[in-house]
């Protein structure tokens, strides 16, 4: 008797009948990108590296970054690798980097500093400080990490390196963020996992859109190949992300995240100062290539919709039987996905929090991008 209602409610009323079709076609859209992009991560296998040890400059932008600097600096300058250097610019730092990084001058031969002077007549954002690390390099593969990053071994450059050849430009390795105690750390990891899922995932099917500064690898002569910056040279962000989207390709890029490669950031304490970071970053999305836009909106987008569709058919008890089977075989699939990129991207603890933020991650990330618009104009800031 119910499945006949439900039945006649189909066909009696077309906005039933537009709610089902839309529930259906989005878990289809979300069971594609579970299986046909992050799932590519925990099934990658990663291909024998170079022989040659190929000489690396690694290079560390820092401004007022001196307690991170004697925190985590020495896990870059002690890797187990026989060919590199390391270049920190100290960027109008006006705490203690220049003492601490002369202090470690003294015990490491393979660290080099840049130094730029403040200037009150010119403000400059990261890009600036990223060109001035490359201009100094000596070495034609660049490796990228931050000052408050450390790396989880002394084999981080060896694995990053070791994927350079006559054909690749670009590796995209994994950064993520330190576990400490709170719920805004787990949606910090959380965050910065799915999106590596996500990054990683696509570069292996073929379709590489971005990576992140906190663990990024290309060639130096590629970077003046193609104007460095560029035409993104004013943009607030994006002196990882923009580069990546504007050059690397399918036959160009390789991905490298086992797990000694990894890089661990410090996280934001605070909810205000991950919101901040978070629209920083977010500036540099309308500059992507419009197919990278589409692929990467329609994924969040079709979540909510998924969403709300579900709770309209659920309150109409339509066709429950099936509701649940779909729904059921895309909560199977995404728990399921999920724990297996957890395991590979070495972020233990989220499945059960990954369930509930990803229902209302869509919105806070809508929220935050909206409050951006109408302000990229805003003044330049490094960091």
């Amino acid at each position: 008797m119910q499945n006949f209602e439900s039945q006649m409610i189909f066909q009696d009323n077309p906005f039933v009948s537009v709610v089902f079709s839309i529930f259906v076609l989005t878990a289809v859209i979300q069971l594609y990108y579970y299986l046909r992009f992050y799932l590519a991560v925990f099934l990658y296998r990663h291909p024998a590296g170079s022989v040659e040890k190929k000489a690396v400059s690694v290079i560390i932008c820092a401004r007022n970054e001196a307690e991170n600097l004697k925190k985590f600096l020495p896990s870059v300058l002690e890797q187990n690798y026989p060919d590199y250097e390391v270049i920190v610019v100290n960027d109008c730092s006006e705490d203690d980097s220049y003492d601490v990084l002369g202090t470690f001058l003294l015990k490491y031969p393979r660290l080099k500093i840049s130094s730029i002077s403040k200037d009150p007549r010119f403000t400059h954002n990261k890009k600036f400080a990223q060109f001035i690390g490359i201009k100094a390099a000596t070495k034609e593969i660049l490796l990228f990490t931050d000052a408050d990053c450390q790396a989880e071994s002394d084999s981080w450059i060896e694995g990053m390196a070791s994927h350079f050849n006559e054909n690749i430009d670009f590796v995209l390795g994994y950064g993520g963020y330190l576990k400490l105690k709170g719920l805004l750390n787990k949606y910090i990891r959380y965050d910065s996992f799915t999106i590596g899922l996500q990054y990683l995932g696509m570069a292996i099917r073929g379709v590489p859109y971005m990576g992140v500064g906190r663990n990024l690898a290309y060639r130096r002569s590629l970077f003046f190949e193609r104007k460095g910056f560029g035409i993104h040279t004013h943009v607030l962000s994006g002196d990882d992300d923009l580069f990546v989207n504007s050059n690397a390709k399918k036959t160009n890029t390789c991905v490298e995240f086992r797990k000694e490669t990894h890089t661990r950031s410090v996280p934001c304490s605070t909810l205000k100062d991950w919101i901040k970071q978070k629209k920083r970053h977010l500036t540099t999305a309308p500059y992507y290539k419009l197919r990278d836009k589409l692929r990467l909106i329609s994924e969040p987008v079709s979540r909510v919709l998924f969403y709300i569709s579900l709770i309209i058919l659920v309150s109409l008890h339509f066709q429950w039987q099936i509701i649940m089977i779909v729904f059921g075989l895309r909560f199977i699939s995404q728990i399921i996905v999920l724990a297996l990129g957890q395991k590979r991207l070495n972020e233990p603890g989220l499945t059960l929090y990954s369930v509930i933020f990803d229902i209302f991650s869509p919105f806070i990330n809508g929220i935050v991008f909206l409050s951006n618009t109408g302000r990229r104009s805003v003044k330049n800031k490094w960091k």
